[in-house]
Parts: structure tokens; C-alpha cells; sequence
């Protein structure tokens, strides 16, 4: 593995990235803003009807957010000069053929892009399985398809979650799946026959005369049958009195801004190479936390910090009941929810809906509990330990031929991260400031 200078490897480089008002391309905007403003060009794709609506998008969503605040510190006045020379946004989405771009823009790329990051993805756990199919596994074989036509081409980076191994046991190893291959096991995973199956649900649901709702809820059902932080905001509002999960299960976790290291770092590094490296960054094997642990951070800043109810009221929250098992899980939603909820509406139809409001608010309640379990349970259960043999291999090639300077501006090590202030001062502090709703 040969690697220079990583701030030489950035410089008179054209880079494309999609997705580009996600959050890992908004940090890797601003850091390459930041640290590199000698990159040539940065082409960002965004999803929009027109030039003008994605051009709103990238002021707004992207380089508008408070994670600039040191890029515009730093520039001042020459900051809207540098982006008017540095980036173009262009309108576009992945789910088509060459993005929907035009011609004339298409043959400006394909003879200009030097790096394709793809980081257009839905992350969404409860999404439509039409939608995350077209998104996630056809917009990606589009993106692709574009970076083998672009003749200056060095890199080609795809980024995607950790889990999208699947439910696999043991020491997942940073080794690549071959083609046909699913993540059960099975042998024969075909894309055509998926796109098959839901076309025929689909069809199914438009001839049955299905609501809009009803088509969207089996394609999320659907997407569960093929296939933390809801947990943070459900327990500091006082929605969640249980905690399904094995308390020793090991959950990978990594900050967003070491991962925009290690991809720029991986971009430099196998410069000229015809290689194809996986790079697991995350903690699980260098810096382990367990779900345990994750309870008790948020027992202690729920205690400390309480979140306000409507009437301005803290809400007290507890030490959750342990549920270690999907066993244990379904006994204590049947127990606790279910036969209450079952109660309640006997109850309530006896009495001619008089206890209505109270139904639908445990009704709410406990659908709330149902569907995140439903949802994470392949993750809370998860018994697997992430390999990082080529991420630890990248980080000394950083150290070592980089410099102290290099190394510290594009620093990865999880083993640098103290968990106690890092989810108390700042995971869980960030996820009270921007995903609790009032």
C-alpha cells in the first residue's frame, strides 16, 4: 500500500459525489472545503426537479448548516468565490440511467471526474422495500455503471452501513462477497427477481384497491420479510419503560467524521492501483461498547438533562426493564401491551368509545414500542464483531509515511475515543438538539 501526502492526492482532483445532502457528504464537503480548497472541482448530485431547486438544496441543506460554521470562519467573504469556483451542484438522481443528466454534461464528466464517492443511499429502517430496492441496490449499480465510463478515473469509493452483512455470528472479515451471493447464505440472489416480486405485490395491492397507506405499510413489511437513536429520543420522552436487547451484545459505532478520514484516507491511498479493498470503520473489534453500557449513558443524561414535557414538566425516566432475549421480548409485549391494549377495547366498546381517548393513546403507544422492536431487532440481537484488519493497516500507512500533521487532520482510531463523554457530552446532547420533536 503506497500513500504520499493525502493533501497532494486531493489537489487539481475532480471529485463526484452523489447523495450529497446526506450527512457523510455534508461533513466530507466541508472537510475537504476546510483542509483542501486546491481541489479542482467538487461535482455534487442532488435529487431535484431542476438546476434551481437542487442549487436551494445544496444553500440550504448543505452549506447553510451549522456544520460550516468554521469553513465560513475561516474564509470569510471569499467562501461564496471559492464554492462558485470549486463546485457545481447538478441535478440528478442515481435511480436513473446516467443520473438523468444531459449529454453535453455527461461527456464533461465522464472526461473530467477523477474520484466517484457514492454515498446516495435511504437509511431509513423503516423504509418501503420498492423504494430502498431502486435506491440502495439499482442506483448503485447506476453509479457504477457512470464511474466505468469516466476515462481519468483513479478511484472509485462506495459507502454503506456496517450491517449490511446481515445477521451473520462471529468475526466478519473485511472480505468481499461473490457475485450471486446473499447474505444468509443462499446462493442465487437475483436483483431481476426481486424487482419481480414487488411488481407482482404491487399489482396485487392497485387490483385489491389498496389505499396509499395500505401499499405503503406492505412495502415496508416487505422490506423487513427480505432483509439507536428511535431508542434515544423514545426513552427521554418516557414512551419506552423496557429495553429489548442482550446486554452484552457489542454495538458498532463510529463518529461520522472519522469515517470521512478513513474514506479520504482510502482514496489516496491505493492511488494508481487496481485494487478492490473493503474497510470496516467502526469500533466493535478496536474499541468495543455493549448495549449495556448505551442504557446506562442514557439513565445518566435522561437523570441529569431531562427532557420537558409539553406543560414544561421533566420527565422522569428509570432504569429500564432488561428484556435479553426475542423471547423475552414477546412475553413482556404481550404481558405489558398487548392484552391492556386487547382490555381497553373491550372496555372501550362496552362503554360506547367513553374511554376512546385514553385507547388511542395507549394504542399509539404501544405500536410506537412495537415497530421499533419489530424494526431493530435484527440489530439489538446482533452477534457479530466487525474484522478491521485493513482500516488498522491504512491508519499506520497514514502514521507512518504522512506526517504528525496529516495524521492528526485525518485521524480514524477508535481506540482514541472515551465512550463516557462522547455519548453523554456529545451522541446523545446532539441527538436532543436536532431529532427530538417538541
Amino acid at each position: 500500500m503506497e500513500l504520499q501526502s493525502i493533501l497532494h492526492f486531493l489537489e487539481n482532483k475532480s471529485i463526484l459525489v452523489t447523495g450529497a445532502t446526506g450527512v457523510l457528504a455534508k461533513v466530507f464537503i466541508e472537510k475537504i472545503l476546510r483542509v483542501q480548497p486546491n481541489v479542482k472541482k467538487l461535482y455534487l448530485l442532488i435529487r431535484a426537479a431542476d438546476s434551481a431547486s437542487a442549487l436551494h438544496r445544496f444553500n440550504t441543506e448543505v452549506i447553510g448548516k451549522e456544520l460550516f460554521k468554521v469553513v465560513r470562519e475561516k474564509y470569510g467573504g471569499k467562501l461564496n468565490s471559492l464554492i462558485q469556483e470549486k463546485v457545481i451542484v447538478l441535478f440528478g438522481d442515481i435511480t436513473c440511467d446516467s443520473f438523468g443528466l444531459d449529454s453535453n454534461t455527461l461527456e464533461n464528466l465522464f472526461g473530467q471526474v477523477n474520484v466517484v464517492i457514492n454515498l446516495a443511499a435511504t437509511t431509513n429502517f423503516d423504509e418501503r422495500y420498492d423504494t430502498a430496492l431502486r435506491i440502495n441496490t439499482i442506483g448503485a449499480a447506476n453509479v457504477l455503471k457512470f464511474a466505468a465510463k469516466c476515462t481519468q478515473l483513479v478511484v472509485f469509493l462506495h459507502v454503506s452501513t456496517a450491517y449490511v452483512c446481515g445477521e451473520r455470528e462471529g468475526l466478519i472479515l473485511e472480505t468481499q462477497l461473490k457475485l450471486g451471493d446473499s447474505l444468509n447464505g443462499m446462493h442465487g440472489l437475483n436483483i431481476e427477481t426481486e424487482k419481480e416480486i414487488i411488481h407482482n405485490k404491487l399489482q396485487q395491492l392497485y387490483n385489491d384497491g389498496a389505499s396509499e397507506k395500505q401499499i405503503t405499510m406492505e412495502m415496508k413489511d416487505l422490506g423487513i420479510e427480505r432483509h439507536i437513536d428511535s431508542f434515544v429520543v423514545g426513552y427521554g420522552k418516557g414512551k419506552m419503560s423496557c429495553f429489548p436487547g442482550d446486554p452484552q451484545t457489542i454495538t458498532d459505532l463510529i463518529p461520522s467524521d472519522m469515517v470521512v478520514n478513513a474514506m479520504i484516507a482510502s482514496m489516496a491511498a491505493p492511488a494508481g492501483e487496481a485494487a478492490l479493498t473493503i474497510y470496516h470503520v467502526g469500533s466493535s473489534m478496536s474499541n468495543p461498547v455493549t448495549y449495556q453500557r448505551l442504557q446506562d449513558y442514557g439513565l445518566l443524561f435522561f437523570t441529569t438533562q431531562p427532557w420537558k414535557a409539553k406543560d414544561g414538566k421533566p420527565i422522569v425516566v428509570g432504569r429500564a426493564t432488561q428484556l435479553p432475549t426475542r423471547v423475552a421480548v414477546r412475553t413482556y409485549m404481550e404481558l405489558h401491551y398487548l392484552l391492556p391494549l386487547k382490555i381497553l377495547s373491550l372496555v372501550n366498546t362496552a362503554s360506547c368509545n367513553y374511554f376512546q381517548r385514553a385507547y388511542l393513546d395507549l394504542s399509539r403507544k404501544v405500536m410506537f414500542l412495537m415497530r421499533l422492536v419489530e424494526l431493530f431487532s435484527p440489530y439489538l440481537f446482533f452477534k457479530g464483531v466487525f474484522d478491521d484488519m485493513n482500516t488498522e493497516k491504512l491508519r499506520r500507512v497514514v502514521k507512518e509515511r504522512c506526517g504528525i500533521d496529516e495524521d492528526e487532520m485525518f485521524y480514524f482510531d477508535p481506540k482514541i475515543i472515551n465512550w463516557d463523554d462522547y455519548f453523554v457530552n456529545t451522541h446523545i446532547a446532539g441527538v436532543v438538539k436536532y431529532a427530538f420533536k417538541r
